[in-house]
């Protein structure tokens, strides 16, 4: 799980520069992407942390 989110948060922070080179729609649908790659590897990390808590 760690390399998951991991890679989605690198994904999101790359898209994120990427999208603000980008001109008109595109960039709003680049950003929207790298946004819902961020929010995806957060929510890895909280469900990580809370079955580690709860498998202890």
């Amino acid at each position: 799980m760690k390399t998951i989110y991991i890679t989605l948060l690198i994904l999101g922070v790359l898209g994120i520069m990427i999208s603000m080179m980008m001109y008109g729609d595109i960039a709003i649908a680049g950003l929207i992407g790298s946004l819902t790659a961020m929010l995806s590897g957060v929510g890895f990390i909280i469900i990580e942390k809370r079955l580690k808590k709860a498998l202890q």
